[in-house]
């Protein structure tokens, strides 16, 4: 029996890259998963109009209910699982979502997480804390910042060279690899239970 195709709801806040990531693998066969739609919490941002030209449907997400209006379009949706791709903003994960919410950051967590860290200012402080390596994380979401189990990490060098964006490119492109290598962790094992009671050192 061939494993089965996910769905999936995107969160994101900007252009979209990562959205844009995940439909070209899912198009391909790389990915065997289906975006049944995208949140976004800007109305004016270019993953709205990447989202379109998909043909998914879009949510857009005010600031007063960011949380419940995500959730809910996940369910009108039927998705299986909800990926945050570029998504800012605290999540309330309600209990019928706990387990199923996954987040890439651009960073080697528990380093340089948190409220704030994101995007550029997270390789910003990378440079400033003199480290030699960086990376991305893809974890489980729960309702702190950037604190879940950790599904897989993947490192890349921090060179004397490095700015913000010339580090910010190479964690990104760590990052197109990484997402899509948890989602079929996922699929290999949609119960979750591969990743409960292990070592964070073990994972990855």
């Amino acid at each position: 029996m061939p494993p089965p195709t996910l769905r999936l709801a995107v969160l994101l806040s900007g252009s979209g890259s990562t959205l844009q990531n995940l439909l070209d693998r899912c198009a391909d066969g790389r990915l065997r998963a289906v975006v049944v739609g995208v949140v976004s919490s800007r109305a004016d941002v270019f993953g709205v109009e990447r989202a379109r030209r998909a043909g998914a449907p879009v949510a857009i997400a005010e600031k007063t209910s960011r949380s419940d209006t995500a959730f809910a379009a996940a369910r009108e949706w039927a998705a299986d699982l909800v990926v945050c791709a570029g998504w800012i903003h605290l999540l309330k994960v309600p209990p019928d979502f706990r387990g199923r919410v996954l987040n890439v950051h651009p960073s080697l967590l528990p380093k340089f997480g948190g409220k704030g860290m994101y995007g550029r200012h997270v390789h910003e402080a990378v440079l400033a804390a003199g480290e030699t390596e960086s990376g991305c994380t893809v974890h489980l979401v729960d309702d702190t910042y950037d604190t879940g189990p950790v599904i897989l990490q993947t490192r890349v060098p921090v060179l004397p060279t490095d700015t913000p964006d010339t580090l910010a490119e190479r964690v990104q492109a760590a990052e197109r690899e990484a997402l899509p290598a948890a989602i079929q962790r996922l699929l290999a094992n949609p119960d979750g239970a591969w990743f409960l009671g292990t070592n964070p050192a073990e994972r990855g």
